[in-house]
């Protein structure tokens, strides 16, 4: 897992619509980076939705909010569509962020052990620095959680 204060790792990575996006595009704003494990499964979906509920939020403090998973930028789409998302998705199925912010790790469930991606969200500073690193996060107050630290509040 990376340590807060350490230079965020770039990527550049297609987004729902192919396009290609680049962790660098976002210098000067803050960026929340957080990697889940799948589309359209309930925990997932209950994450997005949370912040495409707050997403008026995040805007107002000039924060970008960027999911990661290693579905495709067809499922991503799907995802978005379905739910109303209003924010970045990207498709990592090489799996080359997820394994440079050391979130693919082994999980148990129900006792069989698996490699996945890990619930995380990193807070990254407008000078391209990790200021936050929030590790297993719980999906219906992670983007609650983000809201009140960079309010101040946490």
């Amino acid at each position: 897992m990376l340590e807060v204060g350490t230079k965020a790792p770039g990527f550049t990575l297609p987004d729902k619509d192919g396009n290609p996006v680049s962790l660098s595009d976002f210098l000067g704003k803050k960026v929340v980076l957080y990697f889940y494990p799948k589309d359209n499964t309930p925990g997932c979906t209950r994450q997005a939705c949370a912040f495409a509920a707050a997403y008026e939020d995040f805007k107002t403090l000039d924060a970008v909010v960027i999911g990661v998973s290693k579905d495709s930028a067809a499922s991503h789409q799907r995802f978005a569509e379905k739910h109303g998302l209003p924010f970045i998705l990207l498709s990592d199925p090489e799996l080359s962020a997820i394994q440079a912010y050391g979130v693919w790790q082994e999980k148990k469930l129900y006792g069989k052990v698996s490699m996945g991606v890990v619930r995380t969200t990193f807070i990254i500073d407008e000078a391209g620095n990790i200021e936050k690193v929030m590790p297993k996060v719980k999906p219906d107050t992670n983007a609650a959680d983000i809201l009140a630290y960079l309010r101040g509040q946490a």
